[in-house]
This record gives structure tokens, C-alpha cells and sequence, in this order.
């Protein structure tokens, strides 16, 4: 006997729920705005719009700020249209009476074409669905369709399941928001504070920026301290954005990577015949930072003589070119950096003590990325939509597992190495067409490509290898009681939960 096609009811049922796990997938994101977004995508696809509009807001929102906006398919010019006219317009009559709005020509209709937003428009084809009830979370609105016509009744049923799946999703994640604002201790510092793009919001960065936005309207000698890859360098770019200077030149010198016979004419600059590369005239960072902030990063790597002119320049604010027989008045701050240890430096005769002291008047140390674990999710999260940007790859994901696969592996290359691992990880996903940057895109197993057997071994490999045996066999040892196991291993417990699902650990019975 043939198989009979499905009934109507059987299709709708399977439709809502193939709807509802994409959604579900999606809500498994712990970020409100890339899960808005993705939200957004996915049912613009479904409905078949050209154009969507999602708003969601936060009565309880403590920060104040505005509305959680996201469009699809609208210029930066339209969004701000639609923002103006949401009082007035199709948004606002959706919002308050709470009933989904459908029309196939808003400029035609007798509700809406008195409008001025719609007639300046010309606002055709529209389905508009509140988002949750009493009052409504927010709204998804969908302008205009792929094929000509009127959104069907099935377009209709299928914005308003998107909407109603969306609103407990979206309300869990308005709930951690709220959240992660009263634990934010850089919440204070963001009011006072340009920290613009600024990623993080544990204690210890927070402590760092303090130290930052006290010196920074100070003309003052700062040395940034820390490991390699901590974010140095950005810590001095928010000294100079929150400082008297921030509209002058920001100039970053690598003193590492700077040749030993030419680091004088490079910081300095050269006359004409100073040395045999100098045929003309060569204006050296010092000039180029003029009236701004020159940032020399690895300070410690200056060989002797530069030292003693640096000094000159922080003492006297004047300087000597190569070949040159007066001083050049020099109005330049400079922030230096080191990884290293300038004490032992100075023991071992390879750093001036004086300069030691000139530099280090206000001491700024940036921590590892070890002592600011609650940053690693929000930095993972943004290291993956760059990544995607920049290779111009479809937006992904992480999955629950990869994120706490991140949160639990140690880095000592800090958030440099962390920026790298995850954009090789969106990378491997983007390969294989996967849909989330999984566990296995960020650590490969061995054998795949990229993984440690095609590699040497790191230290970073080395290292989650170890921890990994090491928990394992105090885990056992201790007969998987977890609290006993983080006593002796003298770890938070939360820390010990977060790594037996990072490296995937399972009691054998």
C-alpha cells in the first residue's frame, strides 16, 4: 500500500517543530545581540522577506540603555527611519493592541496610509507580530517579499510561532544580561571612562583599567607590565584616548623589532650623512608622536645608548638627532612596555636603573588571561564574529561544549593566543560547512588536520595534556568526589566542573 502524503495538521506540527529546534540552537548562545541577529536571519529565511526588523526591550534594565535593535536587509538610514516612526507607525499599533499585523499593501491600507512614515516609505507588503504578552517583550516586523505578493496565511502562522518561541529565549538572556551588569566590575569605569570596544568585565582587568584612567589626564611616566599577549598595547591606546592628548598622533614602536645599528635613527631620526642610509633627512618616531603618545613596546630590548637618550628625552624634553649639533624640543608623551623583568635586567647591566625609575613612576600591570577567566567567554565570542568578518565566512556560533572547552584550556599566550585559536577554529568550521564552531574546531583530535600529530607538540598541547591526566587521577583517587579532587588540587570547585567538560572526562564504572 503506498504511503499517504501527510495531513495538514502532521505538516504543520513537524514544521513548528523544525522551527523551534533551529530556534532552540540558536538560544543556546549565551550573548543577546549575535543570538537577536541569528534570530532575526533565520526567520526572515523562513517567511521569505526581503527585509526584517526585530526589537526587544528590558524593563528591568538597570544600565538604561536602549532597546535591543537589530535589522535585516535595511541601510543604517532606514533603521533609523524605522526607529523614529515606531511611535506612530505599524510597530506601534502591533505593540499596543498585542495582535499580529498583516497587510499586502501598507500604503493602501485605510489603517495605515495616513501615515507618515508608511507614505513616505511606500511600505508595501507587511507582517508585524508582537513578541510575548502584557505588554509585549518587544516586536518582529517583515517588510516586503522574495516572491511578488502578499504574505500568505503561512507566513503569518510562522511569525507569529517564531515570535512566541523567541520570547522566553530572549527573556533568559535579557535575565543574564541583567546578570552580568550587577557582576560588571568595570560598570562604573564605562559611565566616566572611553572604553569603547573595550572587551572585558572581570575584577582584575577592571583593577588595570582604574590604574589606566587615573594617569591618564596625568603627564606622567607610565610602564604597562605583564606576559606577552595580554593587551598592552591596548591598554595604552585607552591612556591616550582618556587623556588631554587624545586628538594628537598615537605612535607604537616594537623596540624589538627595530635593527640595533638603526634604533637611534628610528627613534630620533637622522641629518643628512649621519650614517650610510641616511641620503636625506629621516624624521624619527619622536617627531611623528609629536604632541600625541609614542608607546615603545618591549622597552627592555633598547640597546644601552638609546636607553641614555630616552632618558635625556624624559628629563629635559629635548633630544639630539643623529649628526645633529642642537636639540630638537620634543611635546611627546611616552608610555613604555615590558614582558620582561627590568629588575633582573638591570642586575644583569642590561637596563639603566635611572630609566627603571623615570619609567616606572605609575606602574600599570595587565593581567593574564588565567586571572581573568569570566573574560574568556565575551572575548571567544567576538574573536569568532571578526574572524568571520574578516575572511568574509558565514557568521557562526560557538556551541556550549567549545565555549567551556575555552573557558577551561589554560593560554599562556594570553588573549593573543586566544584571538589566533579561535579564528583557526572558525576557520576549520567554515571548511567543513558547520553551522557552530564545535569543541573539535578548537582543539583538533589527533589525526585531523591541524591537530597535534601533524604539529609539534606546544607547550599549550603539553600542558592541557598534563591537566587532563592530572585531574583524571586525582579524580579517581578521590572516587569522583569533586569536592574532595578540587581540595587537593586546590581549585574552585566550579573550576574543576568547568574542566571534566572541557577535556570531556567521564567516570569509568
Amino acid at each position: 500500500m503506498p504511503d499517504q502524503p501527510p495531513s495538514a495538521e502532521l505538516t504543520q506540527t513537524r514544521r513548528e517543530r523544525d522551527l523551534y529546534r533551529r530556534l532552540l540552537d540558536l538560544g543556546e548562545q549565551n550573548e543577546l545581540e549575535p543570538f537577536l541577529r541569528e534570530a532575526l536571519a533565520l526567520v526572515v529565511e523562513v517567511v521569505g522577506a526581503r527585509q526584517g526588523y526585530l526589537e526587544v526591550h528590558d524593563d528591568e534594565d538597570r544600565a538604561g540603555s536602549r532597546p535591543w535593535c537589530i535589522a535585516h536587509g535595511f541601510s543604517a538610514g532606514e533603521v533609523e527611519g524605522i526607529r523614529a516612526a515606531i511611535s506612530r507607525g505599524i510597530i506601534a499599533h502591533a505593540l499596543a493592541t498585542g495582535q499580529t499585523i498583516v497587510t499586502p499593501s501598507a500604503f493602501l491600507d485605510p489603517r495605515f496610509r495616513e501615515r507618515e512614515s508608511v507614505r513616505m516609505g511606500r511600505i508595501e507588503a507587511v507582517v508585524c507580530a508582537p513578541i510575548g504578552s502584557d505588554p509585549p517583550l518587544g516586536v518582529l516586523y517583515l517588510q516586503g517579499r522574495e516572491q511578488a505578493g502578499a504574505f500568505s496565511e503561512e507566513d503569518r502562522s510562522n511569525a507569529e510561532l517564531f515570535a512566541r518561541h523567541l520570547a522566553p529565549l530572549a527573556e533568559r538572556l535579557l535575565a543574564r544580561r541583567r546578570k552580568q551588569y550587577d557582576a560588571d566590575a568595570t560598570r562604573a569605569l564605562r559611565r566616566t571612562v572611553r572604553l569603547e570596544g573595550v572587551i572585558g568585565r572581570s575584577a582584575a582587568f577592571a583593577a588595570a583599567l582604574r590604574q589606566a584612567a587615573l594617569v591618564a589626564p596625568l603627564e606622567v611616566g607610565v610602564l604597562l607590565t605583564g606576559e606577552s599577549g595580554t593587551g598592552k598595547s591596548q591598554l595604552a591606546r585607552i591612556i591616550h584616548d582618556n587623556g588631554p592628548r587624545r586628538n594628537g598622533p598615537f605612535v607604537e614602536v616594537n623596540c624589538a623589532a627595530l635593527p640595533e645599528t638603526l634604533v637611534e635613527s628610528e627613534l630620533f631620526g637622522a641629518l643628512p650623512g649621519a650614517h650610510s642610509t641616511a641620503t636625506r633627512r629621516i624624521e624619527g618616531k619622536v617627531a611623528a608622536a609629536e604632541r600625541g603618545t609614542l608607546v615603545l613596546d618591549e622597552v627592555a630590548e633598547l640597546p644601552l645608548p638609546a636607553q641614555a637618550k630616552l632618558l635625556q628625552l624624559l628629563q629635559s624634553r629635548h633630544y639630539y638627532p643623529l649628526g645633529a649639533s642642537k636639540p630638537v624640543e620634543a611635546d611627546v608623551r611616552v608610555i613604555a612596555a615590558t614582558n620582561t623583568d627590568l629588575q633582573a635586567a638591570i642586575a644583569a647591566r642590561r637596563f639603566r636603573e635611572d630609566l627603571f625609575y623615570r619609567l616606572e613612576i605609575l606602574p600599570i600591570r595587565m593581567p593574564s588571561l588565567g586571572e581573568r577567566r569570566e573574560d574568556i567567554r565575551e572575548l571567544a565570542t567576538h574573536f569568532c564574529t571578526t574572524a568571520s568578518q574578516r575572511h568574509h565566512l558565514p557568521r557562526t556560533l560557538f556551541s556550549p561544549g567549545a565555549l567551556r572547552a575555552l573557558e577551561g584550556a589554560e593560554w599562556p599566550g594570553n588573549v593573543r593566543q586566544l584571538a589566533h585559536a579561535v579564528e583557526a577554529a572558525v576557520i576549520r568550521a567554515a571548511g567543513e560547512g558547520a553551522e557552530r564552531v564545535e569543541h573539535a574546531h578548537v582543539f583538533p583530535e589527533p589525526g585531523e588536520p591541524g591537530s597535534e600529530a601533524q604539529r609539534p607538540l606546544t607547550f599549550q598541547d603539553a600542558t592541557r595534556r598534563f591537566q587532563a591526566r592530572l585531574l583524571r587521577e586525582t579524580l579517581d583517587e578521590s572516587g569522583w568526589n569533586v569536592v574532595d579532587a578540587a581540595q587537593r588540587l586546590d581549585l574552585a570547585r566550579s573550576h574543576v566542573y568547568s574542566l571534566i567538560r572541557a577535556f570531556g572526562l567521564g567516570r569509568h564504572e
